[in-house]
């Protein structure tokens, strides 16, 4: 009988990767100073966080998880239908509600996990989902735990959409996921188009907001906001790991909804709870995120000036709307070079390769944060100039 472990002592291509000195995977970081990172004893600018508003090191964010950890200790010990619920889990629930407009909230103590375990308890055998094809990864997952079936609409095409809405005419129920920001294209979701054709044919509507809270809308409520679709879209799902600064997730929805998930998602019954610090922390995030906007406006003053300064060196940023500036290359040995020289001149970058983005769209990921200053900004701008030039991708 064949080996199970086979696969394993035949994959080699890490090893051969770290032995040439191109591997950018599982850099570990011994120093966190918002924009700033140590790594190997070396000093290195951060862009390539989704901390965007910075504030994994705020004032009040840091105070608010040291006192939950005096208060409370360090966990729960039990999954949320245990024993594993705490006031502060029920305080920042009905925040999250109010904060995305919806009726309530179920936190999740991943944001992977979210997704997992709203998805599959809402679909049965007789229902289908639909999803944009570059959806995140947890979605795909989620759909793949579910019983109901499963199609795809091209990127952000509402033409699409409807074809796939139509095929779906004999099904129970429908629902329809698509994130508000694309993590890796740094674009938007045209909501108003996706709602009003999923509406046509009675469909309900999920949004994964992880990338656009705290970022999007007047208020930094979101792409909801952002297109003034809150009382539109069914749930929207949220993540802490961005710019709420902690670990974790959220759905938020109708009541009922919300209290249906809670009793029949397994990722969350059988799952220990969020720690007291991290639900502690977002609460401070949001509250900062509602009092102090002026983090959210530099936020786009540096997203603002280096998207331009990127676009005008020459470089492919792609569709990006948002912090999430892409440089596109197109294949995974030029993404490696260049990875590779950004890290040695200082910039702590993402390698993205195939099939983490289409083949031919292999990129460098970066994301701006509220804490950049001008002075890394044009220092970033400059090395990815030289370099670019250097290996001839500008």
């Amino acid at each position: 009988m064949p080996d199970l472990f086979d696969k394993c002592y035949s994959f080699t291509r890490d090893q051969e990767a770290i032995a040439a000195g191109f591997y950018p995977f599982f850099k570990a970081i011994s120093r966190l100073d918002g924009p700033h990172v140590t790594v190997d004893g070396r000093d290195l600018i951060m862009v390539g966080s989704n901390n965007y508003l910075g504030l994994t090191t705020h004032p009040k964010v840091r105070e608010a998880a040291m006192q939950a950890l005096k208060e409370y200790g360090t966990s729960c010990s039990g999954s949320r239908f245990a024993n594993g619920t705490i006031d502060l889990h029920e305080k920042l629930e009905a925040h999250l509600a109010k904060f995305v407009g919806k009726q309530a909230a179920q936190v999740f103590s991943t944001g992977f996990q979210t997704n997992q375990g709203v998805i599959a308890p809402l679909l049965s055998r007789s229902d289908t989902v639909i999803i944009d094809r570059l959806v995140h990864a947890s979605i795909v997952d989620g759909v793949r735990l579910s019983f109901g079936k499963v199609r795809r609409f091209r990127h952000n095409d509402t033409e699409s959409l409807r074809r796939n809405l139509e095929a779906s005419a004999d099904s129970s129920g429908v629902l329809v996921i698509v994130d508000g920001v694309y993590s890796m294209e740094g674009d938007i979701a045209p909501l108003p188009e996706i709602i009003a054709t999923s509406k046509e044919f009675g469909a309900r509507i999920m949004v994964d907001d992880a990338h656009g809270l705290g970022v999007l809308g007047e208020n930094g409520r979101g792409t909801l906001e952002h297109f003034g679709v809150v009382d539109d879209v069914d749930l929207v799902m949220g993540t802490f790991s961005k710019s709420l600064a902690s670990l974790g997730g959220f759905i938020a929805g109708d009541e009922r909804v919300i209290s249906f998930i809670k009793h029949h998602s397994r990722a969350l019954i059988f799952s220990a709870s969020m720690p007291p610090s991290a639900i502690a922390t977002v609460q401070a995030a949001l509250e900062v995120i509602e009092t102090e906007p002026e983090i959210r406006q530099n936020l786009w003053r540096n997203t603002v000036f280096f998207r331009e300064q990127l676009l005008a060196a020459g470089f492919n940023t792609g569709p990006t709307e948002t912090p999430i500036v892409p440089v596109i290359v197109g294949d995974d040995f030029r993404t490696l070079v260049l990875w590779k020289r950004l890290f040695e001149e200082g910039l702590f970058t993402n390698c993205v390769l195939a099939p983490g983005v289409p083949e031919g769209s292999q990129r460098i990921r970066m994301c701006l944060m509220a804490t950049h200053t001008m002075e890394d900004l044009e220092k970033v701008v400059e090395i990815c100039t030289r370099v670019g030039k250097e290996i001839g991708i500008i």
